[in-house]
């Protein structure tokens, strides 16, 4: 008894022979007998996900694929001709992506990452599991450098932003402090706010403090410091009135956050003062985006302006259809 499948092009798959007796016959299911050298096209079940490949690619590295093509290793084959690898299949197409091109786009994530090398280990790819090696090295390295301090007290905050050489940028987090329900989608933007600025703390490692106030009255603000004084600030929440409820409104205002960021950066290794025009100015304003001055004494006694920068107005409707004017909290 023998079951035979056939690629497109006409050549073999791969071919089982067993005796009419053999109970693992009578199932469909077999050992392979012989190599699938004389094979062209090979059909891998891994894990129930589908992939269909030639025997010059899995042979390309000298790894567990290539034995299973050699006939060193030895597979179980469905009654479709289906090679049966007992693994998960979510990464497979990277590992066979690998062998086709040499290198691969490794996931973002840390624990994808850590998978991929698990199967990298398991299929004895040496070139896959050192470049999944160099890359968690590289991202291992980062996050050991990248240190977020969390405020405890204000006292704690004034110290840290008075004595720190760098530009200072702090998110201000709690949502606990809420009288009002939220907005349907205010939930997002505020893990939004919290993603942002994890990766901007990545990206401006060394260059620019981040430090998190999970303490404070506002729910999501950020606020800029150069030289220990407050530059900028970005208020995300308001208070909004719909069917005659008062709601708590997160915003994400991603481009005026970044565009702070890149602000701040003046005031790195002590350069704030030639910058200093272009800050008290207003910068660059955006479309859309209402903002008001607080004048508050500066550092050696003159009065220097904090942008304070709230968020787009918006209007909601009751059900009436009547429009209510957003209101702010200062």
């Amino acid at each position: 008894m023998s079951a035979e499948a056939s690629g497109s092009s006409g050549g073999n798959v791969v071919t089982v022979s067993g005796s009419a007796s053999s109970s693992s016959s009578r199932l469909g299911e077999g050992k392979a007998d012989r190599s699938l050298v004389g094979s062209k096209y090979v059909k891998l079940n891994v894990g129930g996900t589908l992939h269909y490949t030639t025997v010059q690619t899995l042979s390309k590295e000298d790894s567990l694929l290539r034995s299973i093509c050699d006939g060193s290793t030895e597979v179980t084959i469905d009654s479709e001709g289906w090679v049966v690898l007992d693994r998960c299949g979510r990464h497979f197409s990277l590992v066979l992506n690998f062998l086709r091109d040499g290198t691969v786009p490794l996931p973002e994530s840390t624990r994808e990452l850590e998978e991929v090398l698990k199967e990298a280990q398991y299929y004895r790819l040496q070139g896959l599991v050192q470049h999944c090696l160099t890359a968690l090295e590289k991202r291992r390295d980062v996050c050991r450098g990248c240190h977020i301090p969390m405020i405890t007290s204000a006292k704690e905050e004034q110290r840290m932003i008075a004595t720190c050489r760098k530009p200072v940028v702090k998110l201000q987090n709690n949502r606990g402090n809420n009288k009002y329900s939220y907005t349907s989608n205010s939930d997002d933007n505020l893990l939004k706010n919290i993603e942002l600025f994890d990766k901007l703390g990545l990206r401006f490692n060394g260059r620019v403090l981040f430090i998190k106030d999970v303490l404070g009255d506002e729910i999501c603000c950020w606020s800029f410091y150069g030289e220990g004084r407050k530059i900028a600030e970005v208020c995300c929440t308001s208070i909004v009135y719909a069917t005659e409820k008062k709601q708590t409104k997160v915003e994400f205002p991603e481009a005026r956050i970044f565009e702070e960021t890149l602000n701040i950066l003046i005031y790195e290794n002590g350069r704030g003062s030639g910058g200093m025009a272009l800050l008290e100015s207003g910068g660059v304003s955006s479309p859309g985006v209402g903002q008001s001055e607080e004048e508050g004494a500066g550092v050696g006694g003159g009065d220097r302006r904090v942008r304070r920068i709230h968020v787009r107005r918006h209007i909601m409707h009751d059900e009436r259809g009547h429009g209510q004017q957003t209101v702010y909290k200062d």
